[in-house]
Protein backbone atom coordinates (compact mmCIF):
# COMPACT_ATOMS: atom_id res chain seq x y z
CA UNK A 1 0.00 0.00 0.00
CA UNK A 2 0.88 3.59 -0.30
CA UNK A 3 1.30 6.21 2.47
CA UNK A 4 -0.58 9.26 2.61
CA UNK A 5 -0.50 12.64 4.06
CA UNK A 6 -2.80 15.36 3.59
CA UNK A 7 -1.81 19.13 4.16
CA UNK A 8 -3.32 22.87 3.20
CA UNK A 9 -6.27 22.78 5.31
CA UNK A 10 -7.09 25.78 7.29
CA UNK A 11 -9.86 28.39 7.88
CA UNK A 12 -10.66 30.59 5.18
CA UNK A 13 -13.64 33.00 5.02
CA UNK A 14 -17.10 32.02 2.46
CA UNK A 15 -15.26 32.80 -0.88
CA UNK A 16 -12.08 32.33 -0.49
CA UNK A 17 -9.55 29.47 -1.55
CA UNK A 18 -6.97 26.86 -0.16
CA UNK A 19 -5.29 24.65 -2.04
CA UNK A 20 -4.96 20.83 -0.44
CA UNK A 21 -2.05 17.99 -1.16
CA UNK A 22 -1.69 14.63 -0.61
CA UNK A 23 2.00 13.63 -0.84
CA UNK A 24 2.11 10.09 -1.62
CA UNK A 25 5.24 7.32 -0.65
CA UNK A 26 6.39 4.86 -3.23
CA UNK A 27 8.07 4.53 -6.73
CA UNK A 28 4.48 3.38 -8.62
CA UNK A 29 2.59 6.87 -7.68
CA UNK A 30 0.88 6.51 -11.66
CA UNK A 31 -0.14 3.05 -11.05
CA UNK A 32 -2.76 4.53 -8.14
CA UNK A 33 -5.95 6.66 -8.88
CA UNK A 34 -6.68 9.08 -6.15
CA UNK A 35 -9.75 10.78 -4.72
CA UNK A 36 -10.21 13.15 -1.91
CA UNK A 37 -12.94 12.70 0.89
CA UNK A 38 -14.58 14.42 3.52
CA UNK A 39 -16.49 14.13 6.54
CA UNK A 40 -18.31 16.60 8.60
CA UNK A 41 -19.47 16.98 12.37
CA UNK A 42 -22.21 14.24 12.53
CA UNK A 43 -22.03 13.41 9.15
CA UNK A 44 -20.74 10.11 6.78
CA UNK A 45 -17.99 10.49 4.89
CA UNK A 46 -18.24 11.62 1.26
CA UNK A 47 -16.84 11.49 -1.89
CA UNK A 48 -15.64 14.83 -3.46
CA UNK A 49 -13.16 14.34 -6.22
CA UNK A 50 -10.80 11.55 -8.02
CA UNK A 51 -8.21 11.44 -10.18
CA UNK A 52 -6.67 8.66 -12.48
CA UNK A 53 -3.20 7.23 -12.06
CA UNK A 54 -1.99 9.66 -15.12
CA UNK A 55 -4.51 12.59 -14.62
CA UNK A 56 -6.40 11.96 -17.63
CA UNK A 57 -9.58 11.39 -16.08
CA UNK A 58 -11.37 13.27 -13.51
CA UNK A 59 -14.75 12.83 -11.45
CA UNK A 60 -16.71 15.45 -9.32
CA UNK A 61 -19.50 15.42 -6.32
CA UNK A 62 -22.06 17.47 -7.89
CA UNK A 63 -22.07 20.37 -4.90
CA UNK A 64 -18.45 21.63 -5.65
CA UNK A 65 -18.14 21.12 -9.39
CA UNK A 66 -17.31 24.40 -10.93
CA UNK A 67 -15.50 25.41 -7.43
CA UNK A 68 -12.78 22.81 -6.87
CA UNK A 69 -10.05 21.34 -9.61
CA UNK A 70 -8.00 17.98 -9.10
CA UNK A 71 -4.88 17.49 -10.01
CA UNK A 72 -1.97 15.22 -9.85
CA UNK A 73 1.93 15.55 -10.69
CA UNK A 74 3.54 12.31 -10.22
CA UNK A 75 6.82 13.26 -10.47
CA UNK A 76 6.37 14.81 -6.92
CA UNK A 77 4.22 11.87 -5.85
CA UNK A 78 1.54 14.81 -5.07
CA UNK A 79 -1.90 15.13 -5.30
CA UNK A 80 -3.94 18.85 -5.30
CA UNK A 81 -7.30 19.88 -4.79
CA UNK A 82 -8.00 23.62 -5.16
CA UNK A 83 -10.94 24.77 -3.74
CA UNK A 84 -12.42 28.17 -4.55
CA UNK A 85 -15.71 30.12 -4.22
CA UNK A 86 -15.33 27.70 -0.47
CA UNK A 87 -18.68 28.00 1.42
CA UNK A 88 -19.10 27.06 4.78
CA UNK A 89 -20.98 23.48 3.91
CA UNK A 90 -17.60 23.11 2.68
CA UNK A 91 -16.41 22.72 6.25
CA UNK A 92 -14.98 19.21 7.22
CA UNK A 93 -12.18 16.93 7.83
CA UNK A 94 -10.24 16.44 4.18
CA UNK A 95 -9.13 12.75 3.73
CA UNK A 96 -7.17 11.96 0.52
CA UNK A 97 -7.32 7.70 -0.69
CA UNK A 98 -5.57 6.24 -3.02
CA UNK A 99 -6.42 3.01 -4.98
CA UNK A 100 -4.79 0.69 -7.57
CA UNK A 101 -8.32 -0.17 -8.89
CA UNK A 102 -10.63 2.28 -10.97
CA UNK A 103 -10.42 5.98 -9.94
CA UNK A 104 -14.36 6.11 -10.62
CA UNK A 105 -15.60 3.44 -7.66
CA UNK A 106 -15.47 5.23 -5.08
CA UNK A 107 -15.64 1.77 -2.98
CA UNK A 108 -12.05 0.75 -4.13
CA UNK A 109 -10.29 3.69 -2.14
CA UNK A 110 -8.31 1.46 0.36
CA UNK A 111 -5.41 3.75 1.57
CA UNK A 112 -5.80 6.46 3.36
CA UNK A 113 -4.43 9.62 4.67
CA UNK A 114 -5.00 10.93 8.32
CA UNK A 115 -6.66 13.83 7.06
CA UNK A 116 -6.75 17.73 7.33
CA UNK A 117 -8.99 20.19 8.93
CA UNK A 118 -11.00 22.92 6.47
CA UNK A 119 -13.06 25.20 8.38
CA UNK A 120 -15.27 28.08 6.26
CA UNK A 121 -16.56 31.05 7.97
CA UNK A 122 -19.34 32.70 7.03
Amino acid sequence: QVQLVESGGGLVQAGGSLRLSCAASGRTFSSYAVGWFRQAPGKEREFVASISGFGVWTRYTDPVKGRFTISRDNAKNTVYLQMNSLKPEDTAVYYCAATRGTYSNTQNFDSWGQGTQVTVSS
